[in-house]
């Protein structure tokens, strides 16, 4: 789908035809068919990247200049309020007289630019102030879902650390917290790398607005948002070590657990070897056993084995170790 916008005073004005293509000062496509790609070839004269194209890795497929165009391409991060957010490519072409969008995700900080640029609260009047509000916008929804990690980790800590209950209970919660662990280290992951593309991209934004001799405030404006960028990605560093250090806790304490029933198994058999010991030598089929003939052998058999289970028990209890 092609959304063709043309700059009007501070705000943007959608273009339904896209015969007016030429003209525009933002083209953005979505989901493009591949008609709609060669029109947009044809009509602007630049080479929209293919989809495989975008996921390619190499810097120098991600970030390149090309018949006067530059294009720029950063995995950004979509459905950000839903607790598993995805990452998708978006490629921006920069012209010197229009903007070009290329994804395949609806995502929020599109309409929030838009809205944004409607308000006058953003400016829309060439295609450089375009890019780094649509950049603009996709921090701040970064920066949306590193305040909900820090909230999440929050409640994470409580749970582990203030866990009660029953051995069962605790086994069951510690199942789903480590489970809430992964999944937050993967989002963290992802916002991290989203992050990281985003500043590289700002970097060389900043190069080719010094080529272009664009003005003061727009450099200052690449400057700031590559600090926010930063700024988030270090902050993302920081929850992802305590991300770590909660798995650790957490897998310690699991541990702890185990070791305390392997700890009383172990206890429990120490305490029945003296009984079994008693039990083996009167089990023996010898003939001559003098204690099979008293009155009262079975009863001093049996005392002498709760005796000797219970002595082990007693200096275990002293110890501490029960």
């Amino acid at each position: 789908m092609l959304n063709i916008y043309d700059a009007q005073g501070q705000g943007l004005v959608r273009r339904e035809s896209a015969d007016s293509c030429a003209a525009a000062v933002w083209v953005d496509m979505l989901n493009p068919t591949k008609d709609e790609e060669a029109f947009v070839e044809r009509t602007l004269g630049i080479d929209i990247p293919t989809r495989e194209e975008m996921r390619e890795i190499e810097v120098s497929s991600r970030l390149y200049q090309e018949n006067g165009a530059h294009f720029m391409t950063a995995m950004l991060l979509h459905l950000v309020d839903t607790p598993n957010p995805q990452s998708t490519d978006v490629t921006f072409i920069l012209t010197d007289k229009r903007l070009v969008t290329v994804r395949y995700a609806d995502m929020k900080p599109f309409p929030m630019y838009l809205s944004r640029a409607e308000k006058g609260d953003a400016r829309a009047d060439s295609p450089m102030q375009i890019l780094l509000g649509l950049l603009e916008a996709s921090i701040d929804r970064q920066s949306d879902l590193i305040a909900r990690l820090q909230g999440d980790m929050e409640r994470l800590a409580g749970s582990i650390f203030e866990m009660k209950g029953g051995t069962t209970t605790r086994s069951r919660r510690f199942d789903v917290v480590l489970k809430q662990i992964g999944r937050e280290g993967e989002v963290a992951a992802k916002s991290r790398e989203s992050l990281h593309q985003v500043g590289r991209m700002l970097t060389y934004v900043g190069n080719v607005a010094v080529q272009r001799n664009d003005d003061e405030p727009t450099r200052a404006r690449i400057a700031s948002e590559a600090r926010d960028a930063q700024s988030l990605a270090d902050q993302v560093s920081f929850l992802q070590s305590r991300i770590m250090f909660m798995l650790d806790a957490s897998l310690g304490m699991v541990a702890n657990e185990q070791n305390q029933i392997i700890k009383l198994f172990s206890v429990g058999a120490v305490m029945l070897m003296p009984p079994t010991l008693v039990a083996s030598i009167y089990g023996m089929n010898f003939k001559h056993m003098p204690e099979l003939e008293w009155p009262y052998g079975y009863p001093l058999a049996i005392g002498l084995m709760v005796c000797s289970a219970l002595l082990p028990f007693l200096y275990f209890r002293r110890k501490g170790w029960l």
